[in-house]
C-alpha cells in the first residue's frame, strides 16, 4: 500500500504502512495533545473547582475539569492504538507541557480568562484538527470541538457576570493583560519545521502565522464584547 502527501489513512494498521515522516508527525500531535489536556486539567482546572464562588459555578467548572480529563484520557488511548508509550503521553523532563501552563493561578477571574483565551486559542487547533488526513485523528478532534466551545463560552459566560461589577470588570482586565501575552507561543514558531510537515501531508491546514493572526483577531472581537481590551503582543508574537 502506498501512502502519499494528502493521501487519507483511515485506520491506525493503516498508520503503520504509511511513510516514517507521516507516522512520526501524527505521533507528535497525539502526544502534545495528551501531555496539555492532562497538565492543564491539572493545574488549572481541577484546582478551579476551589475557585469557583457558588454551587453553579463549581458544577460547571466540576464539568469542565472532567471533560478536559477526559480528552486526555482519549488522546491517549489513541496513541496506544498507533504504538505509542504510555509514558510519552504524561509530562516528564523530555516533553514538557505547553508554557501557557505555566500561569500561576490563583483566583476565579484569572480562571474565567483562561478559560475565555485559551480555549478560544484551542478551538483554532482542534479546528484544524478537523480537516485532518489521518482519519482517526480527524473523527477525535470532530468529538472534542463541541466540548471546547462549551469550555470557552463557559469563559465568556462568567466573564460577562464578573463584569458587571467595577471590582470584577477591573479583576477580568487585569487578568487578561497578565495572561493574554503568553498565548502566542501556543500557535509555535513561524516557518516551523514541523508545521510544514503537517501541511504536507495534510495533518494541519495552516500555518502557525496564519492561526495566530486568525486567533488575535477573534480574540479581540470576544473581549471588545466585554467592554475590555488586549495588550500589545506584537513583541510577544
Amino acid at each position: 500500500m502506498t501512502i502519499n502527501p494528502g493521501d487519507q489513512v483511515e485506520t491506525a494498521r493503516e498508520l503503520m504502512q504509511a511513510p516514517e515522516e507521516f507516522r512520526t508527525a501524527v505521533e507528535k500531535i497525539v502526544i502534545s495533545h495528551a501531555v496539555n489536556e492532562l497538565y492543564g486539567a491539572q493545574v488549572f482546572d481541577e484546582p478551579a473547582i476551589a475557585l469557583a464562588p457558588t454551587p453553579y459555578s463549581k458544577w460547571l467548572t466540576c464539568r469542565v475539569a472532567m471533560e478536559e480529563y477526559g480528552h486526555h484520557v482519549r488522546f491517549k488511548e489513541l496513541g496506544e492504538e498507533i504504538g505509542i508509550a504510555p509514558e510519552r503521553m504524561a509530562a516528564s523532563d523530555d516533553k514538557k507541557p505547553l508554557s501557557i501552563f505555566e500561569f500561576p493561578l490563583q483566583t476565579w477571574e484569572e480562571f474565567c480568562v483562561i478559560k475565555l483565551l485559551a480555549d478560544l486559542a484551542e478551538i483554532l487547533q482542534v479546528e484544524d484538527l478537523a480537516q485532518c488526513t489521518f482519519l482517526p485523528l480527524r473523527n477525535l478532534s470532530r468529538m472534542t470541538m463541541p466540548e471546547e466551545r462549551f469550555h470557552a463560552q463557559f469563559g465568556k459566560d462568567f466573564c460577562t457576570e464578573l463584569c458587571q461589577t467595577e471590582e470584577g470588570r477591573t479583576a477580568v482586565q487585569d487578568a487578561i493583560n497578565r495572561y493574554y501575552p503568553i498565548l502566542p507561543k501556543f500557535f509555535g514558531r513561524p516557518k516551523s519545521k514541523n508545521n510544514e510537515i503537517y501541511r504536507k501531508w495534510g495533518i494541519k491546514q495552516r500555518t502557525n502565522e496564519d492561526m495566530l493572526a486568525d486567533y488575535v483577531n477573534r480574540a479581540q472581537e470576544v473581549v471588545a464584547e466585554l467592554g475590555l481590551t488586549l495588550p500589545d503582543i506584537s513583541e510577544a508574537a
